[in-house]
């Protein structure tokens, strides 16, 4: 079954590819490739965050296939994905699949299931430095089904204000709606700052900062800051295991076209038990990866330690423990 699909579905690009040819506006087809090996030193899987979760492995990410076209003020975007990583983070093969209209230089308004506009990290490894996530992300909404409007006032402010279903949700079978709303302001040229808002009964509350400083042409720092809870708007439940509180810092820099290095430190509060286990715990993790590669084809050589003020992992003999130490290498193909 799963093969007829991949079939169909590459069929159905062969098609679009031959009738957009002559098309003063081509269908434009993107998207990304990925894998990797990763090693605990434990002996053990020790993952707790999205992907990346095999244990002395050579194993799959995902690819993923980005079908885009624009005529006149209307767009669309379909963005399918197979494989584990893709499959941790959709309910289906579908990540994005959207339409969006624009009503003015200024003003557009979009429809559909979309990547979420929370967080600093996004699902394809193409759009991060780190090949494995955050606690952050990992916790946080991965997709927003909805209608959305966004207003760009000027080069450096906009904001965006939308009715969504419940998180990751191709519909809404909870019968509530999320509420979400993004500032985006850019203070001074190379520096990016994001606040993101989302609210419901059902999902629960978040808010979130998203920033990145472009200090120099080889040097970026980034920034994330996150808190979740369980009630409506600030009203939190206790016990309830959604909440959380946490940052993250981030900090690259390009030796050269080829060889970057990067690191993110990140400290994540689960308050009451049952987000990352079922008592209150904090976590800090570090890691540390260089992105190898200038043309599509780019390697992510990792190593990340985390530690917690509780036994959330394992060790070498499988008892708990408090902390563990990975090291991964990833190649990302980006097409």
């Amino acid at each position: 079954m799963k093969q007829t699909i991949l079939l169909s579905t590459l069929m159905l690009i062969a098609s679009f590819t031959i009738i957009a040819q002559d098309d003063e506006n081509p269908l434009v087809i993107s998207g990304s490739v990925d894998t990797y090996y990763k090693y605990d030193f434990s002996g053990e899987p020790n993952s707790i965050t999205s992907f990346a979760n095999d244990q002395n492995s050579f194993s799959l990410g995902m690819v993923n296939l980005i079908l885009s076209k624009e005529v006149g003020k209307a767009s669309f975007v379909a963005d399918l994905a197979f494989g584990p990583r893709a499959e941790q983070s959709a309910p289906g093969a579908i990540q994005n699949l959207y339409v969006s209209y624009a009503l003015s230089d200024k003003i557009s308004v979009t429809g559909g299931f979309m990547g979420t506009f929370v967080g600093y990290e996004i699902i394809s490894p193409t759009g991060n430095f780190n090949y494995s996530t955050s606690y952050l992300f990992s916790n946080g909404p991965f997709q927003n089904g909805g209608l959305k409007f966004d207003f760009a006032i000027s080069d450096r402010f906009g904001f965006m204000v939308g009715v969504f279903n419940e998180f990751d949700s191709y519909s809404n079978s909870s019968g509530g709606f999320d509420f979400g709303t993004q500032f985006y302001v850019s203070p001074v040229d190379g520096w990016d700052a994001y606040i993101n808002f989302v609210t419901s009964n059902d999902s629960g509350t978040e808010i979130d900062l998203a920033t990145t400083y472009q200090i120099s042409d080889a040097f970026m720092l980034g920034f994330n800051a996150a808190k979740r809870t369980t009630g409506e708007f600030f009203d939190e439940v206790e016990g309830d295991g959604s909440n959380f509180v946490g940052v993250a810092l981030y900090a690259n820099y390009a030796f050269s076209d080829s060889f970057a290095l990067g690191v993110r430190a990140e400290n994540f509060d689960d308050r009451d038990g049952g987000v990352l286990s079922d008592v209150s715990s904090k976590v800090n993790s570090l890691t540390v990866s260089a992105n190898i590669g200038s043309g599509p084809l780019k390697l992510i050589p990792e190593i990340r330690f985390d530690t917690a003020d509780e036994d959330l992992f394992l060790d070498g003999e499988g008892d708990p423990t408090d902390s563990f130490a990975q090291f991964l290498v990833a190649a990302v193909f980006s097409f």
